[in-house]
């Protein structure tokens, strides 16, 4: 195949993008080069990184695997790409793939880096892929039980995705929590008992809580709704966001166990026997649900991306997964 032209989206100074070309060769041995068929932002973690609010501290540690450039700007930063494979080995030419990448048309890749889609799951549904293994990850630190009392606050993507995975573990009784009311339809669709932070009927005394609002506020509420002996699982990152909690009420008297999960790292108790390619693997199969679907909130031209990024970043509580579409052919 001859080189071809790509086009890719760039943070060039906190607030501001645009696209940027670059040539790509053609693929040596080992190596894939991908058509991308849709991109997906993810919202909480991109917001920061399209704001410049990664802390300095953080700036190696929160680096992409393709990430080009370095924090604060400019960079070219994500993590959700699917493609289609047209060129490389035989075994994966015209497969449907996911790869860590950035928003990018086309790339070239080592073929390990790329994962099949499983059949039955549409290339549309796979970018819900990285939320999907912060929920199983979320969940492994959790380790939630058969019966447990589980709170989730925040009906996000992946505060959405970990309750629906905890409420599939028998005798759970899993409440979802997030301030914007209208949340409550996707909870329904997902089969998930709803409430907001000031309702009558919003339940504590839990087990577990698991919190993954992005608020500093939602995590005192986890602490408020945790019973003795509970544990509170953060699952939210607030980059350079300074987070005050009333650790001077009950925190102490109920013995409450706050435990950070983060994605990047496996569980030590699974490390000697998972890796990120099986828990990707694993993501991936757990997306053929078709209920998923309700947390893709909207969808875009690739085309559009420099203008659509700030409102996206701005937006309101209707923003989930905002899902990417590139040309057929370009």
């Amino acid at each position: 195949m001859p080189n071809l032209i790509a086009t890719a989206f760039w943070t060039l100074a906190p607030g501001y993008g645009a696209f940027r070309e670059d040539t790509l060769s053609e693929p040596g041995p080992g190596e894939v080069c991908i058509r991308t068929l849709y991109s997906g932002i993810s919202r909480g973690t991109e917001a920061l990184v399209f704001q410049g609010r990664v802390p300095q501290s953080e700036w190696s540690r929160m680096r992409a695997p393709f990430q080009a450039g370095d924090f604060p700007s400019p960079v070219k930063y994500g993590y959700v790409s699917v493609g289609i494979v047209e060129a490389g080995p035989p075994a994966l030419l015209g497969r449907e793939v996911f790869c860590l990448y950035p928003h990018q048309d086309r790339y070239v890749v080592p073929a390990e880096a790329v994962t099949p889609l499983p059949d039955g799951l549409p290339a549309g549904r796979a970018v819900l892929a990285a939320n999907m293994e912060t929920a199983v990850n979320g969940v492994w630190d959790a380790a939630p039980g058969v019966g447990d009392r589980i709170t989730v606050i925040g009906a996000g993507v992946v505060g959405s995705l970990v309750a629906w995975l905890c409420a599939s573990i028998p005798g759970t009784c899993v409440q979802l929590v997030d301030v914007e009311a209208q949340r409550s339809g996707l909870a329904e669709s997902l089969g998930l008992d709803f409430t907001t932070p000031d309702a009558d009927d919003l339940l504590d005394e839990r087990d577990l809580v698991i919190h993954a609002s992005g608020n500093p506020e939602g995590l005192s509420l986890a602490l408020t709704l945790a019973g003795t002996e509970a544990r509170v699982i953060e699952m939210s990152w607030f980059g350079t966001t300074d987070v005050r909690l009333p650790l001077g009420e009950a925190f102490h008297s109920r013995r409450l166990t706050l435990r950070a999960s983060q994605v990047g790292r496996l569980p030590a108790e699974r490390a000697p026997r998972w890796d990120y390619r099986r828990r990707l693997a694993l993501a991936l199969e757990l997306l053929r649900d078709p209920r998923l679907d309700v947390l893709i909130s909207g969808e875009s031209r690739f085309a559009e991306l420099p203008e659509l990024m700030p409102r996206l970043v701005a937006g309101g509580g209707d923003v989930l997964c905002h899902r990417l579409r590139y040309p057929i052919t370009s």
